[in-house]
């Protein structure tokens, strides 16, 4: 198979052909993402040293992390293997053939002079990222995924004047996810990012832990009005949260409007956010691609990959989130919105099935799930794995509501009795707390008769076209019986008494 062209580059070029977004002021906004997955193996990318996080500064730094002459680096397979999970998941291509090049900047916490990475022929070329923004579908293209190793840390101690540096960090594997810049807004970014997160924690490649830098993202933003010249890119550094990446983003276009309203060029550059301030403020002049000289490592040879390594790959890759999506939409038919946010995580897309299947109520199984269920998860700040309603339980419940038992309002008063712990079967805490709803049609064709009786205006301006008049009556029928009515049937026998 011959080898695909390596991507674009290009940032100008990279724009061209994309649909525009909503404007700010006037003015499109554009933003494109580079993120940095910390790969979960044990070990790094080219050494043998451990990768666990938190422990004392330099006590898991091999010769090869301190640089120290004649230790030459040694490629983690582990690694590789990630890399080509990522790349089937977003259907990007897998080079059968790809180069690790040096790229060269001075810092104190990269001891050999150059961070070893891919440049002209990454692993990983092309794929998409699908996802909603509302009930919207949104894509990003993706223009590369590059494996290479981070660098150390400097710790900073402003109490005694001194810094020092941390090599663990150093050779830590990294995927590196670069996108195309079809992002239009900050609300966009961030459902690229979560949806981003979700691909790579969900096939197990990335824990996803931002605070402990395993998933981290650099947004390239820059500003123009539409029909204009590409306007120059900011590169905000290393956002830690979602909700700092969309201040972040947000001050940043903000600032670059007033920069160009008051006559002033915008300079590309490499910023930082400021969460106590909201601001963005200027950390160095952003470097191109010619200013780190990539060349060929030449301690390295080509990373080749065969086609039968990447299709038993394929072949032992658990079900991803978008076949899920789309096998929820064709077996249960759900809307495509409700299959999306079922599969945000393997647990809630279990704990959803479950539910449909025991209940064979699919679209009330879900409604249930992203209503209530989840309402309670998020006050509560508890995974679905912590829910105190089982899915069984929860099964039985839409049962329940399907079959005409209990109305969709008693039903909460059955989960929050549930949730509590004051019930732990349905049916007991329906009978308890008297919830069934009423079955004998005599009955409530008697409760209607004399609601009719007692309401007479009401009757009066239904008939006359009045639409509030029955739902007033709706309101009176359903107050007689104590809610207990199906509503459904109320309608019915109300319409059909008034004509």
């Amino acid at each position: 198979m011959s080898q695909t062209p390596p991507p674009v580059n290009s940032f100008a070029q990279m724009q061209a052909g994309r649909p525009t977004g909503p404007l700010v002021q006037g003015y499109e906004v554009i933003i494109g993402f580079e993120t940095h997955t910390q790969l979960t193996t044990q070990s790094k990318i080219f050494s043998r040293a451990s990768t666990a996080f938190g422990a004392e500064p330099n006590t898991q730094a091999s010769a090869v992390d301190f640089a120290l002459p004649g230790a030459l680096p040694v490629m983690n397979k582990g690694a590789v293997q990630r890399a080509i999970e990522f790349g089937l998941a977003v259907n990007a291509h897998i080079a059968e053939s790809s180069v690790f090049a040096r790229k060269n900047y001075f810092y104190p916490d990269l001891p050999k002079g150059y961070q070893i990475s891919q440049f002209e022929i990454p692993v990983v070329q092309g794929g998409i990222v699908e996802f909603f923004l509302g009930d919207e579908k949104k894509s990003v293209r993706l223009v590369r995924a590059h494996l290479e190793e981070d660098a150390g840390k400097s710790l900073h101690e402003d109490f005694i004047g001194q810094s020092g540096i941390d090599l663990n960090r150093a050779g830590t594997p990294l995927l590196e996810i670069v996108t195309e810049p079809d992002m239009r807004s900050s609300a966009e970014a961030v459902a690229y990012a979560k949806e981003l997160h979700k691909i790579v924690t969900w096939i197990g490649i990335c824990d996803g832990n931002m605070q402990e830098g395993s998933f981290r993202c650099d947004a390239n933003v820059s500003v123009r009005k539409p029909g204009a010249e590409l306007g120059t890119r900011r590169e905000i550094k290393n956002l830690n949260s979602f909700k700092f990446m969309q201040q972040a983003i947000d001050y940043e276009v903000r600032w670059q409007i007033e920069q160009i309203e008051d006559g002033h060029a915008i300079q590309q550059a490499t910023v930082l956010f400021d969460p106590d301030t909201g601001e963005t403020r200027s950390m160095r002049t952003k470097e191109d691609a010619a200013d780190y000289r990539y060349f060929p490592d030449p301690d390295l040879p080509p990373l080749v990959i065969s086609r039968e390594w990447v299709e038993r790959t394929r072949a032992d890759m658990s079900e991803l989130p978008r076949v899920m999506a789309a096998r929820f939409v064709a077996d249960y038919g759900l809307p495509e919105y409700d299959a999306g946010q079922l599969t945000q995580n393997k647990a809630t897309a279990a704990y959803f099935e479950a539910v449909a299947t025991a209940s064979k109520q699919a679209k009330l199984a879900s409604n249930w799930v992203m209503g209530e269920l989840s309402r309670r998860l998020n006050s509560e700040e508890k995974s679905i794995e912590a829910s105190a309603v089982g899915a069984d339980q929860l099964a039985k419940l839409v049962d329940r509501i399907a079959d005409g038992t209990i109305s969709n309002n008693a039903a909460k008063q059955v989960f929050d009795a549930l949730w509590t712990g004051e019930g732990q079967d349905v049916d007991a805490v329906i009978e308890a707390k008297g919830l069934k709803q009423m079955s004998d049609t005599g009955e409530l064709e008697k409760i209607i008769d004399e609601v009719l009786a007692a309401n007479t205006k009401n009757v009066d301006e239904v008939r006359a076209g009045n639409a509030k008049a029955f739902n007033a009556l709706v309101g009176q029928a359903m107050k007689a019986t104590k809610g207990k009515a199906n509503p459904t049937q109320v309608n019915e026998l109300l319409k059909k008494k008034l004509g």
